[in-house]
């Protein structure tokens, strides 16, 4: 009887409309393969927009509507070792390797570089296609435009989500990237994020810096102060008057776009008030110009941030901030360049344990110093009377000076700790963790330890005096590593066993 009651009560499923299908094709030619992603993802979110429209002009579909994501892969039965000095490039074993992707336009150059690589190191081809991954209806919307979720619950009389796949948090999670992921059927990933974990980082970059993502550049500053960002801004209008420097366009919050040889912004719109982290983008043609973020204060805006930029896949990023000197040999204004950290910020402990290490990367610490000395005029032993190398403790904690004092010199001296702050362990963990080469050169500005805390008087002096010489470092060093082949850059310390093929 209750069977009888089930059956009578239950509701046959709703029928799907499904976007016209991309059946898997073969590829040998990387732009080609890149063209055809574009194709079927402006399809399959087209079909979205149009159902959603519909929708809203009050044509109310009595079927789901549903598009996939494009997905490409490689399939291989070689056990051939391949250059053992890539780092990136190649597939770890046989099998079937796969990524879904999204906005392929925004990763056109990207995509063709990885794909190009793949094609050269295994010799076959590629294929393209539909996924089995749904494009949630958000995603579908770029650029700015956004899901209108108070119309559209106007226009229906039943959940959004009946009709239209929503973001799913279940398929966003990091497992790739930390080496967690377990396969499903033998299939294996071709890139550390997956399209909606993409996806998700592209429209909360844009939430969170006010600037979209296609401004965002291959070389990235993260700040914590204010004063860093009124000074990159004046710089860049100097980098932009010299017809040499490579950059053309310089673009702030609200998309506020200068081009070079002018002096207001052509495009764009000043935002009301400034984001939470506002993005700055001092741009070149091909991408490697340099992007830099103020991040705020606090391991958890670090963490947030380098979360999202992470998906852009830059070269390198740099933190350049402010930190607590903890030996009395320093000075307000010395340089601390990190070769190590201790991890007290506790943000990234569940995705990357406390006892992994965090090794610096030679060809950043080489750039750094010796953008250092370019711009100090000091070298070799001399070097030592303006900059040091060490340890640097991050914490979660702002007011950490009104803990037990003795405890924290003992842990500090334990630990050979020469600065303190509160960010920099962080970003540098998480680019260790995302495959992101880092690096860290942090300013004096108060010795708490040993009596000299940071004072409005004194904290105003020094940043008039500072500012503009430690930025001018940290964007040497970045033109530096710019210079250098990627594959060099991107060093094979940041590798796992396991490793995806796409840089």
């Amino acid at each position: 009887m209750t069977n009888s009651i089930h059956r009578a009560f239950q509701q046959p499923p709703r029928p799907t409309r499904l976007a016209p299908s991309h059946p898997l094709q073969v590829f040998s030619d990387p732009k080609e393969a890149v063209e055809r992603l574009i194709e079927i993802f402006e399809a399959n979110t087209a079909f979205l927009r149009k159902h959603f429209q519909a929708l809203l002009d009050g044509d109310e579909p009595e079927h789901r509507v549903r598009a996939f994501y494009p997905q490409v892969q490689i399939v291989t039965d070689s056990h051939i070792r391949h250059d053992s000095r890539l780092s990136y490039g190649f597939v770890s074993g046989p099998g079937r390797h796969v990524a879904t992707i999204t906005r392929p336009d925004l990763f056109r150059h990207y995509l063709e570089t990885q794909l190009s690589l793949l094609m050269k190191n295994h010799e076959v081809p590629v294929l393209v296609g539909d996924s089995d991954t749904p494009i949630p209806l958000h995603f579908a919307f770029y650029d700015g435009t956004h899901v209108e979720g108070g119309a559209a619950a106007a226009s229906l009389d039943r959940p959004l989500a009946d009709v239209f796949d929503l973001p799913d948090l279940t398929v966003m999670d990091d497992s790739i990237a930390n080496g967690t992921y377990e396969p499903v059927d033998g299939e294996m990933p071709l890139a550390s994020f997956t399209a909606p974990r993409v996806d998700y980082s592209l429209h909360r970059l844009q939430h969170y810096t006010a600037t979209a993502v296609e401004h965002f550049q291959n070389y990235v500053l993260f700040t914590n102060y204010q004063f860093y960002i009124d000074e990159f801004c004046r710089m860049s209008q100097d980098y932009l008057a010299d017809s040499d420097s490579g950059y053309e366009a310089f673009v702030g919050p609200g998309n506020l776009l200068t081009k070079a040889g002018e002096t207001t912004p052509c495009s764009g719109t000043e935002p009301a008030k400034l984001p939470q982290m506002p993005a700055y983008h001092l741009k070149r043609a091909d991408g490697s110009g340099i992007t830099m973020v103020n991040i705020g204060v606090g391991p958890s805006n670090a963490k947030t941030i380098t979360d999202h930029v992470a998906v852009l896949r830059p070269h390198v990023w740099l933190m350049l901030g402010h930190c607590a000197g903890l030996r009395n040999s320093q000075t307000l204004g010395d340089y601390v360049l990190a070769h190590g950290y201790v991890r007290d910020d506790n943000v990234l402990n569940q995705d990357l344990p406390i006892w992994v290490p965090i090794p610096p990367l030679a060809e950043v610490q080489v750039a750094l110093e010796d953008a250092v000395a370019e711009i100090t005029g000091y070298d070799g032993y001399d070097l030592k009377r303006v900059m040091r190398t060490g340890t640097v403790v991050s914490l979660d904690n702002r007011n950490w000076e009104l803990w037990d004092q003795p405890e924290l010199v003992k842990r500090f001296s334990q630990s050979r700790a020469i600065a303190l702050d509160m960010e920099s362990a962080t970003i540098a963990a998480n680019g260790f963790r995302f495959r992101v080469p880092y690096g860290t050169l942090l300013c004096i500005s108060d010795k708490p330890l040993h009596g000299e805390l940071k004072l409005p008087g004194m904290a105003t002096d020094f940043y008039k005096r500072q500012v503009a010489q430690h930025l001018e470092i940290g964007i040497r060093s970045l033109e530096k590593m710019r210079q250098m082949p990627a594959d060099r850059l991107h060093s094979r310390k940041l590798r796992s066993f396991a490793e995806t093929a796409f840089q």
